[in-house]
């Protein structure tokens, strides 16, 4: 089964990452088969000063305040 790899902006709390891990799971498990212990969900939280688009750190964008994923 899948490992995922799930790369956000550091601030999302440990509840919303419960949740997203849930329903990845759940996700994995329809479309792939298989059982929820096969899957494993890694997240890497970014700060925003790691994070650039288009040439330009986010923490610098004017679209910072935009969340990306």
């Amino acid at each position: 089964m899948p490992t995922l790899r799930v790369e956000l902006f550091a601030g999302r709390t440990p509840e919303q990452k419960a949740q997203l891990a849930t329903e990845l799971t759940e996700a994995c498990v329809r479309v792939l088969g298989g059982e929820p212990a096969g899957v494993d969900v890694v997240f890497y939280d970014i700060e925003r000063h790691n994070w650039a688009t288009a040439g330009k750190l986010w923490i610098e964008s004017k679209s910072s305040t935009v969340e990306k994923s």
